[in-house]
């Protein structure tokens, strides 16, 4: 993968490598893991192929060996298409996928980021966009980042007392 920086908030910013070992669940809670990451939160990234699109989930990188489920295992379903080596994960009951096996490198999973406890999409400032349509497995290229997602916070305006306008109902 094309090298990039990885932009996280101050939260994230200290953390060691220990403390890349986390825990993570589906929403519902039924799909219970506790994940060790490849390299922390480093690894961040949005991918451009169709079910990624689709799907949305930022994901970071752990190895085959890093992921031990506690509850739910029974609970997952696997989705596979085109070539079937990547394998999407999803819990039967709240639909949310929680990690897949990636094509680009079948030794390793990407987890989804909303499922690892204590972290949120909206946590990284930065997040690179791979070009998953022109995968590395087709070209024998590395990854290259196409673009970036920016998540840039709101003002808060509770302490002046001013509201914001309700656009979503």
């Amino acid at each position: 993968m094309v090298g990039f920086e990885v932009q996280i908030f101050e939260s994230f910013a200290m953390q060691t490598p220990e403390q890349f070992e986390m825990e993570a669940a589906c929403h519902c809670g039924t799909v219970r893991f506790r994940v060790k990451l490849t390299n922390g939160l480093n690894t961040v990234r949005r991918c451009t192929r169709s079910y990624c699109r689709m799907r949305g989930a930022v994901a970071v990188s752990a190895d085959t060996d890093g992921i031990t489920f506690h509850t739910g295992y029974e609970a997952l379903t696997v989705y596979r298409f085109n070539t079937e080596i990547a394998r999407h994960y999803f819990c039967s009951r709240c639909g949310i996928c929680t990690h897949h096996r990636r094509r680009s490198n079948p030794n390793q999973y990407g987890v989804n980021v909303a499922c690892l406890e204590g972290i949120s999409p909206f946590d990284f400032a930065d997040v690179p966009v791979i070009d998953g349509v022109n995968h590395p497995s087709d070209h024998g290229r590395g990854y290259e980042v196409v673009g970036h997602l920016r998540f840039i916070r709101a003002e808060d305006n509770s302490a002046t007392g001013a509201t914001r306008p309700d656009a979503y109902g």
